[in-house]
């Protein structure tokens, strides 16, 4: 991975959640940052440029959908990857999200680590 990549953010109110995913992506050679919902989110995205969101979609003060509206209209092009247990793959939010270009991938609960090396291969800037 290139070392002068943005950082990607993860947004999970589980903390082990977090901590898996920022171990996944810190191995992959990038840095990651993390928050515990959306306010903690948009906070840090105001201070930081982020290459790429990995976002619950069950947050507890937002719907993680909601959020990434939030995130598509101060970054356009910034890859967003909802992260579910909620929602499945063929799910018709889900599926409509990836439509209209809201999110960029979906992953369910439980993954496969290298399904998120995958997609930040892919996608990460």
């Amino acid at each position: 991975m290139n070392e002068k990549q943005a950082p990607i953010l993860v947004v999970d109110d589980e903390p082990e959640m977090c901590w898996i995913l920022e171990n996944i992506i810190r191995k992959a050679g990038l840095a990651c940052m993390t928050a515990l919902n959306a306010r903690e989110a948009m906070a840090l995205t105001e201070s930081n440029k982020f290459g790429m969101v990995f976002l619950d979609a069950k947050l507890p003060d937002i719907d993680g959908l909601e959020l990434a509206r939030k995130l598509r209209k101060t970054n356009a092009h910034l890859p967003i990857v909802i992260v579910s247990g909620y929602f499945y793959q063929d799910d018709p939010t889900i599926e409509g999200a990836l439509r209209a270009g809201l999110i960029t991938a979906f992953v369910g609960k439980p993954f496969d680590h290298d399904e998120i090396v995958r997609i930040i291969t892919h996608n990460a800037r």
